[in-house]
Formats: structure tokens, sequence, C-alpha cells
């Protein structure tokens, strides 16, 4: 790409590489593993391509596959940037993803984290301005989180005399409860900045939204999702979801995988609300992508069948629903020129199928039926009502009213309602741009209905990290305690929709079809000049009624994450200093670091 950057159809050729790669990868062996070794100064490196790296390559090569064809056509001629280094960056990020997900080892594991932070900077900062400025916040908070990693690995490293997973496993099986405890808040630390777990989680909106569109795409859907990959790498793959629910909080009833299962509960709510009063459309599905990781890994934790499957197949769903609604976004901002929700409005008049695209997106998003949101937020909801969690179960539920809201917002301000005077030549987005949209909001769809198509690949990733195992059909899931099928549930809601039509169009009088302006409202005929679409800080009236909850509530609570964390890393670091004492000075430079990027 650095060669060839510039040549004007640089684009076409990426996205046929990343069409290619794709393409090799379902034709590897998804059960098993595939590795490489590698001696270097004195360590064995070694990589390796399991069922849970597969499951993640997968959806970084496809959401690396319609981010390029997104930004193949008139978006890259239009691109007044350094295109041979745009081009660069992207395929720098897909290259450093695929080498964290094929890592073998502790060593080749921190090796890969590093590189998808610096090439996620080099994508991030291209525009300038307020991208680098949201660039270079990024890269605080992926440094403060390498040397918690960093501490992590020597500390384990130091315990066992090795980096294979096999000997950190055997480690940490054989810890005593103050070390483990450290070391899961260093690993928490690392890995929980790139997923945006609270309070980690200040870096990305900006981060995102800035970045030049097809980057945005790419890594709004996939970028935080290593973050997921690491913790269930080593929370569950190494320490182990019974060992989590054994390991007790001092002087508390909970646990440590009740601290992870609240920490992303936290995570669902917080920016989801934050998201409703954000008036720029991009920013709003950034802050949104921070709370839906937290459902991931709420699902993940909880450690059942239903509740991981639901986590992991949310990745599929998100970078699908997410790829979709961000690549309309941008198209919209291509034919207007910005995507201030307060100045728009109606655009379903000139842009119906990009309406169409962001309308299936929103309801997968949302976690409504027949989209593929829906399949994976009712395994972690029944999974949580299953193991005995109201009140993660309430929360969860909290944060799914909140996405409804926000979007609806998003769908309302940007397409429905009056559209205005300076709109009225506007034209459909270009061709390059509007298949990949449709493209990834029909594969929403089709894995909304057929949910087994995919749910396959989640119980290989699953087997992989020693996780029970789905079962499940076509439809959906086959389970004594907890069944669904979507190909039922969606020939019910289509049946429904066929009688209401028939019902509608059939025994209703006739129509006629006006303009939007030949209309009466209010004792004056309407006019181009009077506003009718209320768009200007929408929801204003219940963010006057919650704001001071919000202001206060919601940064307490930030607040008091950050102090929660503080005390436990206190508490397992007094334990841990009667062994070692040099961790003492490790833990004071990941605290000061952190300190400094807060």
């Amino acid at each position: 790409m650095l060669v060839l950057g510039d040549w004007r159809r640089a684009g076409v050729l990426a996205t046929l590489m990343y069409g290619v790669q794709l393409a090799l990868l379902f034709t590897m062996q998804r059960t098993g593993s595939t590795s490489f070794d590698l001696s270097a100064l004195g360590f064995e490196l070694s990589w390796r391509f399991d069922a849970l790296s597969w499951f993640f390559a997968v959806v970084t090569l496809g959401t690396a596959f319609f981010a390029s064809w997104y930004g193949a056509g008139e978006w890259l001629r239009a691109y007044t940037g350094r295109r041979r280094l745009f081009q660069s960056a992207l395929a720098a990020n897909v290259f450093a993803m695929l080498l964290l997900l094929g890592s073998g080892d502790l060593l080749t594991l921190f090796v890969g984290w590093e590189a998808t932070s610096w090439a996620g900077f080099l994508l991030m900062a291209l525009a300038g301005g307020l991208a680098r400025d949201a660039a270079l916040r990024y890269l605080v908070y992926a440094m403060a989180g390498a040397m918690a990693l960093l501490g992590a690995l020597v500390v384990l490293f130091q315990a066992g005399g090795s980096f294979s997973y096999e000997a950190a496993r055997a480690t940490l099986a054989a810890m005593a409860p103050g070390p483990l405890w450290a070391l899961i808040i260093l690993f928490g630390l690392g890995f929980g900045a790139k997923l945006a777990l609270l309070p980690l989680h200040l870096w990305q909106a900006a981060a995102y939204s800035e970045t030049p569109a097809p980057g945005s795409v790419f890594l709004g859907g996939v970028v935080g999702r290593m973050g997921l990959f690491a913790l269930a790498l080593v929370l569950v793959g190494l320490i182990g979801i019974p060992h989590l629910q054994a390991l007790a909080v001092p002087f508390t009833f909970l646990t440590a995988q009740d601290v992870v299962a609240w920490v992303a509960a936290l995570t669902v709510v917080l920016p989801t609300y934050t998201a409703l009063k954000q008036n720029d459309a991009r920013y709003l599905l950034a802050w949104h992508g921070i709370g839906q990781g937290g459902y991931m890994l709420l699902g993940l934790i909880v450690g059942s069948a239903l509740g991981s499957a639901g986590g992991l197949l949310h990745v599929i769903n998100y970078a699908a629903t997410q790829a979709t609604l961000l690549m309309v976004v941008f198209g919209v901002r291509h034919r207007v020129g910005h995507t201030d929700l307060n100045r728009l409005g109606g655009l379903v008049a000139r842009m119906p199928l990009s309406f169409l695209a962001l309308l299936l997106g929103i309801i997968s998003l949302a976690g409504l039926p027949p989209m593929s949101g829906f399949v994976s937020k009712w395994m972690v909801y029944s999974s949580l009502i299953q193991d005995g969690r109201p009140f993660l179960f309430l929360a969860a539920i909290v944060g799914t009213l909140g996405t409804i809201l926000s979007v609806y917002k998003l769908i309302h301000n940007l397409f429905l309602g009056q559209l205005r005077a300076e709109h009225e030549q506007l034209n459909e987005a270009p061709l390059s741009m509007l298949i990949p949209m449709l493209a990834t909001a029909t594969l929403a769809f089709v894995t909304g209905v057929a949910p087994g198509l995919v749910l396959g690949w989640v119980a290989d990733a699953q087997a992989a990290i020693g996780l029970p195992v789905i079962d499940y059909t076509l439809g959906g899931i086959a389970s004594p305690r907890a069944s669904l099928d979507m190909l039922w549930v969606v020939g019910v809601m289509f049946a429904g929709f066929g009688v209401g039509a028939l019902l509608f169009y059939g025994a209703g009088g006739k129509t006629h079809r006006v303009h939007q302006l030949d209309n009466y409202a209010g004792g004056h005929f309407l006019d181009a000049g009077m506003r009718y679409h209320y768009s200007d800080n929408f929801y204003a009236g219940l963010m006057h009624l919650i704001g001071g909850w919000y202001r206060g509530s919601f940064h307490w609570l930030e607040g008091a994450i950050g102090s929660g964390l503080s005390l436990v890393a206190q508490g397992a670091g007094g334990w841990y200093r009667a062994i070692n004492p040099a961790f003492y000075l490790l833990a004071a430079s990941v605290a000061l670091i952190a300190w400094v990027a807060l």
C-alpha cells in the first residue's frame, strides 16, 4: 500500500486483498490449532491460530473488507488527505490485529497488543486537528494499559519461569489470592483500556468519530473487540470462570466474577445515556460502541453456555450493525458536509436506501427482532435470569432502554420529518458507499433470522477457552432451560405485517400523495420558512428532568469505580509486598501513569 496507495484503484485492490484473505480464512479448519514457533533473544516466541482466533479474525477481515469497499470509490476520490498513508494505516491495523489474534504465548500477546495500539494511533491521527488530539489521548491510555500488561507479564514470568499459556495457567491455578487479585487488576487495566471499560473509556468517542470515514467504520466495529479477545483469553481461558467465582473480594460478599460483571454492567448503562445527549451522529454512535462492549463482556463473564455465546455472538452482530450505521452517517456527511443532528431531517425523501440501511441498523442495535442484535441480547438477558442475577439483568434492560431512546433520536433527526430547503437537491449516497452499507445491514438481518449460520463459530470459540458449548439450531437456541426459534418469530412477525398491510391498503379509502408543505396547521398554511420538525437539542426536556441525577450520580459512579479499583489494588499490593517488595515499585509506576492518563 505504501507503493500503490496513490493509485486511483488502490482502494479496489485493497478491498480485493481483504476479500481474498477472508476467503482463505474460511478454508482453514476452525477447530484445533495451527502453530508456528521462533527463537529470539533467548525466548521461544509462539504463534497459533485456534477457534477463538479464527472467530475474531473473521470479524476483523470482514469489517476491513466492507470498510475498504466503502472507501474505494467516490469517497477516496474526494479524500484530500494522504491516500497512500491512509491505505497503509488501514492495512497495518489489519496486520497488527491478526498478529495479536495469532499469539501463542504471553510474550507474542504483548507484541501484538503494542502493534495494534500504534497502528490504531496512526489511523486515528491521519486527519490532524481534533483527530490528532484524540489520537494522542488514546495513545496515553494505550501506553498506561501497556505498562499494566507488562507488569502482569513480569509477575507471571517470575512466578512460573515461562511465557507459555500452559505455564501461566498452572501458575495462576496455584497462586495465592493477593497476587492473583493484583494480576487481575493489571490485566483488567491493560485490556480494559482498549475495550473502553469504565473508567478507562473517555478516549474512545472522539478518537473513533474524528477518524476518516472507512477508518472509523473499521475501528468502530473491531478495535475495541481486541480487548474482549484478550480478556476472554486471560480471564476465561487462563484463570477460568470457576477460579473467578471462588476468588472473594476481601470483607465483602462479592467475588472477582461479580466485580468484572458489574464493571461490564456499568459500562453498558453510563455511556449509553451519555450517547443520548450527543448532537453529532458520529459521537452518538461512538458512545454506543462503549456500551455495546459492556454487553459482550457481561455475557462472557457469566460463564454459562448461553451467556458466553450471547457475548461472543454480539461481537459479530455489533460489527455488522455498527459498520452499517457509521457508513450511513458518513454517507450523509459526504452529501451534506456535516453530521450535526440539530441541522438535519427529512432526508428519507432524498436518500431512501440509506434510510433503509439505518432503520435495519438501529433495530439491531436496540436489540429488537428480527435483527441479530435481538438474538445476542436475548441470550445475555436469559443467562442473567438463569444465573440468579436480577440486578445485572435490570442494568442490561436499562441500557437497552437508553439505546432505544438514542437510536430513535438518530433516525428522527437524520431522516424523518421536514426536509430542509438547502437539501432539496440532495442525491442518494454514491453506489460505492451504498452497496456495502446495504450488504452489512443484510448480514445483520440474515443472522437474526437464522443465527445458527454463525452459532457454530461461537460454539467452537467457546470450546477453545474451556467454556460450556451452546446447543443451537438454524433458527436459534435449543436448550431445555431456554429456547428460541427465530424462524418462527420472524415468520409470525411478517405474517402480522402482511395482514396489517392488507387491512390498511385493502379496506382503507383512496389516498392522495401531496408535498410535505401542502399542509395546514395551527391556523396557518405551511411554507419552507416555517420549521415544524423540531430536532434542536432533542430530549432536552428529558435531560432537564434527569440532568441533576445524570451529572451527580453518573459522575459519582465513575469516581466510585476508580476508587474501588484503587482500594482493591492497595489491599492486593499489601499482600503481595510480603512476598516480593519489588512489586511495590512496579504497581506505583503503573498507578502514576494511569493517574496521568485519567
